[in-house]
């Protein structure tokens, strides 16, 4: 397994591959070719970014057979999804802040993000997993209010694509079974999500191919595999929110508001 990151140190933004606690800095594109310059820098020492910048976000709604019982829904035969406005994007660690122009309550979603690693187009499920870079950690978070406060018309790509409501990191790992993890979300200090990946509608290389027959799929493109049981609003004035998924990471930011 490696374990790939983007990170902000001496006024510059690198990548490079964690090793213990230190980061081996590479030179080149993450997804194509990335070679080892020899330094290496503590992991300590910078200020993790996120850990691509995809050309689209794709979000799922309803993936989870616990969450379509729980809601008394119909599971999809297909897979129900928006675009997240990239602008979303928010960095492991970043304070996301409610928009002034916005006073409704925010959701967390705590997700599993799949990683596209090269172009990818009206693929096979069997040619799929060639094509997953790795897995991080996503939360999918929500300005709840919005979503149906017009009654014609379900605002998903706004009530999820405000500034800042998309972090996900704190790295990419190249290899990962979700068959075997929980995702966890912790807020301020208390779990509130704890279901099993394995319990997906469309798993990862049942999606990946898919949604190549709608788009081509870029390196770098996020996929936000969509929540479970658990989601909930974060009300104080200002909240701790960590997601965790055993296998990858821990994803935490604060929500301010």
């Amino acid at each position: 397994m490696t374990t790939w990151l983007r990170f902000r140190a001496n006024g510059s933004t690198g990548i490079g591959t964690l090793e213990g606690d230190a980061i081996a800095i590479h030179d080149g594109c993450m997804f194509s070719g990335a070679s080892p310059t020899g330094a290496r820098i503590p992991l300590a020492e910078v200020t993790l970014e996120a850990p691509c910048a995809p050309t689209k976000i794709v979000a799922l709604w309803n993936n989870f057979h616990q969450l379509a019982a729980k809601l008394n829904v119909a599971e999809p035969a297909e897979p129900l999804y928006l675009l997240k406005a990239v602008t979303s994007v928010a960095a492991p660690g970043a304070i996301v802040r409610r928009p002034a122009a916005y006073s409704g309550k925010t959701v967390y979603e705590g997700e599993l993000g799949i990683v596209i690693g090269k172009t990818c187009s009206n693929v096979s499920e069997d040619e799929a997993a060639a094509h997953i870079f790795g897995y991080t950690v996503v939360n999918d978070i929500t300005a709840a209010d919005i979503l149906n406060r017009d009654p014609t018309f379900p605002q998903w790509a706004r009530a999820k694509g405000l500034d800042g409501y998309g972090p996900f990191g704190p790295w990419i790992v190249t290899e990962f079974d979700p068959a075997a993890a929980h995702v966890r979300t912790i807020l301020n200090g208390a779990e509130r999500q704890n279901y099993p990946l394995a319990d997906m509608i469309f798993p990862p290389a049942r999606l990946v191919a898919l949604l190549s027959q709608d788009m081509t799929l870029n390196p770098g493109d996020l996929i936000a595999c969509g929540t479970s049981l658990g989601v909930g609003t974060m009300k104080e004035p200002s909240n701790d929110i960590a997601i965790e998924i055993e296998g990858i990471g821990t994803l935490r930011n604060t929500f301010v508001q």
